[in-house]
This record gives C-alpha cells, structure tokens and sequence, in this order.
C-alpha cells in the first residue's frame, strides 16, 4: 500500500535519456558535432544507469 506513492527511478531515467537524444538529434541537424557527441555522450551515462537499475 505504501510502495504506491514510491516514484520509479528508472521512468524517470528513460524520460532524461529521452530528452537527451533528441537534443543530440537536433543538434546534429544543425551541424553542431561537438555538441552532438557531447549529448550523445551524456545520454550513454544515463544508458548504463539504466541497465543498472534493469539489472537489480
């Protein structure tokens, strides 16, 4: 009854890496690189927290 409030740290991991990508989607398209790969960059940190999280 009480985990009922709990909030899922993965949802909001998977909503984080979400944004991420499509700020590294827009950034290619404008031909930003750099930027790019550093979006790209911080969302493959929050891939591996989230395989993390999967594999407890």
């Amino acid at each position: 009854m009480f985990g009922l409030f709990k909030k899922d740290p993965a949802k909001q991991l998977r909503q984080q890496y979400e944004k991420l990508l499509e700020e590294a989607r827009d950034l290619q398209r404008k031909g930003d690189i750099k930027g790019f790969a550093q979006k790209s960059a911080e969302a493959d940190e929050i891939a591996k927290q989230l395989e993390a999280l999967a594999g407890n």
